[in-house]
């Protein structure tokens, strides 16, 4: 279970005959959340989010929930910025 979970199915179906359009792809659910689109492959991975449709076409997102989860930030963040950086100088002393 993703911790940002998309909403049922039917209800997005309406809102799509409705003319809501809150469906897109890998590109449009990073645009939407203003990160790159690996960030969005690493939330689906991790169980933050997941796709709506995931096929030969591609994966396509529910972008109301992507920005929602874009909106709930990390589960942590260091105080010091370098902290959160890979490579050698991380592990000099």
């Amino acid at each position: 279970m993703p911790a940002y979970p998309n909403p049922d199915g039917i209800d997005i179906h309406f809102a799509l005959i409705a003319g809501n359009d809150d469906i897109g792809d890998l590109w449009e659910a990073a645009r939407t959340a203003e990160v790159k689109p690996g960030t969005i492959r690493v939330w689906v991975t991790r169980g933050k989010i997941e796709p709506i449709l995931d096929g030969e076409a591609g994966q396509y997102f529910h972008l109301p929930t992507v920005r929602q989860a874009a909106a709930g930030g990390a589960k942590f963040t260091p105080a010091d910025p370098a902290a959160n950086s890979r490579g050698p100088h991380a592990h000099a002393a």
